[in-house]
C-alpha cells in the first residue's frame, strides 16, 4: 500500500511540474536525438527528437513528433486520404533509449550550443506544443514530419538565428533518390513508393529539404551555426551503436524476379499464340482489367487525397484509365478500326514513358521493367491478330 501511494505521489508531483510554468536550470542541455533505421519499411527512415535533461530539476524526457493519433475517427480513411492528425510525444528518456535499444538501432545525439535563454524558450514552446490542444498536427512526409519539426521548431523557438551549411559529403538529389538510399531500388518497399509516387519527388531536393531524412537532420546540425560564427551542435555522442546481424540476403522474392516472371509468361503464352495463330482471350482481359484496376488507385490517389507526392503520376502512361471501358472489345474475334486504334494509342502511351524516364521527367519501379516490356509486346501482337480480323 505504502509503494502504490508513493508512486501516485511520484506521478502526481511529475505531472504538475509540467503543468506549471517551469524554470530550467543552469546545467540544463537540450540534445537533438537521431535514431537509425529500422527493419520495417515504416522505420525504414530512422526518427528524430529532442532530448530535455536537466540534472538539477530531475528532467530527462524526450519530445518527438510523428506518433499515431489512433483514437481519431476514421483513422485508416484519414490515414489513405493524407487527413490524419499526427502528435507530438513525450517520454522519459530511459523509456525511448530502451525501446530503441531492443530494436537494435543506433541512437546518436547532438548537444546544442545554445544559451540558457534559448534553451529555456524552446522548452517552453515544447511544453506548449506539448498541451492536448496544440499536440495535433497535419502530417507530410516530405516537408512535415518527425524530423523538419526538428529542424522548424528549433529555428522558431530560438532567438539566435540558425544558419544551415551543406556537409562536405552534400551533392545534388532528388526526393525519389534520397527515399531509395534508404528503401533501395529493388524491393517491395522501393516498388510500392516509385508506383504511386508521382514525378513531383523527381525534382532536386534544395539543401534544407533534404532534412526531411532524419539522418540529414543529423548531417546538417553538424555543421550548422548560430549567429554564422558559433557551432549550433556543442558535442556528439553515439548513444547505442547497431550491432551487426547475419541476415540472408533473398533476391528471389525481389520485385524484378517476381515481376520477371510474370512477364515470362506473358512472353510465351504470345509465343504460343503466334505459333498457333491463335489469342489467349483470358490473358488480355486479365491485363487489361490489372492495368485498368491500377490506374484507379493511383487517380484516387492524384485527385482523392491531400497527399502532395502523389500529383502528375506517369504510370498512369502503362496503368491506363480507360482499359477498364474497353474490355467487352477483346471478346469479340473481329476489331472495329476505332479499337485497334486506341491498341496503337497504348503502345505510343508506352513509348512516351519510356521516353519521361530517359529524360528523368519521372523514375519509375525496376521491377517494372520485365513487365512493360512484355506489355509492349502484347499489345503489338494485339494489334497485329485485330489487324488479320478487321471488320
Amino acid at each position: 500500500m505504502k509503494v502504490r501511494l508513493s508512486f501516485l505521489v511520484l506521478l502526481f508531483t511529475f505531472s504538475f511540474a509540467f503543468t506549471q510554468p517551469f524554470q530550467l536550470s543552469e546545467n540544463a542541455k537540450i540534445s537533438v536525438l537521431t535514431v537509425g533505421p529500422g527493419t520495417s519499411l515504416n522505420d525504414a527512415f530512422g526518427h528524430n527528437a529532442f532530448r530535455i535533461k536537466d540534472p538539477s530539476r530531475g528532467i530527462d524526457v524526450v519530445y518527438g513528433y510523428g506518433e499515431y493519433d489512433f483514437d481519431a475517427p476514421n483513422f485508416y480513411l484519414k490515414f489513405a486520404q493524407g487527413k490524419l492528425n499526427y502528435l507530438i510525444s513525450r517520454h522519459p528518456f530511459q523509456n525511448f533509449f530502451y525501446a530503441y535499444k531492443r530494436a537494435n538501432r543506433t541512437i546518436e545525439e547532438q548537444v546544442l550550443n545554445l544559451t540558457s535563454e534559448d534553451k529555456q524558450h524552446l522548452f517552453d514552446y515544447l511544453e506548449n506544443n506539448y498541451k492536448p490542444d496544440n499536440r495535433r498536427y497535419l502530417y507530410d512526409f516530405f516537408y512535415d514530419n518527425c524530423a523538419t519539426r526538428i529542424r522548424d521548431v528549433s529555428q522558431i523557438s530560438t532567438q539566435t538565428p540558425i544558419v544551415f551549411t551543406p556537409p562536405p559529403s552534400y551533392e545534388p538529389k532528388t526526393f525519389r533518390t534520397l527515399i531509395h538510399e534508404h528503401v533501395g531500388l529493388n524491393t517491395w518497399g522501393s516498388f510500392s513508393i516509385d508506383l504511386a509516387l508521382g514525378s513531383v519527388i523527381d525534382q532536386k531536393a534544395s539543401p534544407e529539404e533534404f532534412m526531411f531524412l532524419p539522418k540529414y537532420i543529423h548531417a546538417f546540425f553538424a555543421t550548422a551555426k548560430l549567429n554564422a560564427n558559433k557551432p549550433l551542435v556543442k558535442s556528439s555522442a553515439t548513444l547505442y551503436q547497431k550491432k551487426d546481424s547475419y541476415t540472408p540476403a533473398n533476391s528471389i522474392g525481389t520485385p524484378l524476379v517476381i515481376i520477371g516472371l510474370l512477364a515470362i509468361g506473358i512472353l510465351f503464352i504470345t509465343y504460343k499464340d503466334k505459333k498457333n495463330k491463335t489469342r489467349s482471350v483470358w490473358l488480355d482481359v486479365t491485363l487489361f482489367a490489372l492495368t485498368g484496376l491500377i490506374s484507379v488507385v493511383l487517380l484516387l490517389l492524384w485527385f482523392a487525397t491531400d497527399h502532395s507526392a502523389t500529383a502528375f503520376n506517369y504510370n498512369l502512361l502503362w496503368a491506363f484509365p480507360l482499359n477498364l471501358f474497353v474490355i467487352g472489345q477483346l471478346r469479340t474475334s473481329k476489331a472495329k478500326t476505332w479499337f485497334i486504334k486506341y491498341l496503337k494509342l497504348l503502345v505510343i502511351l508506352l513509348c512516351l514513358l519510356t521516353m519521361h524516364w530517359i529524360i528523368g521527367v519521372q523514375v519509375f519501379a525496376l521491377g517494372l521493367l520485365p513487365f512493360l516490356i512484355a506489355l509492349f509486346l502484347r499489345y503489338l501482337y494485339i494489334i497485329q491478330w485485330y489487324r488479320n480480323h478487321q471488320i
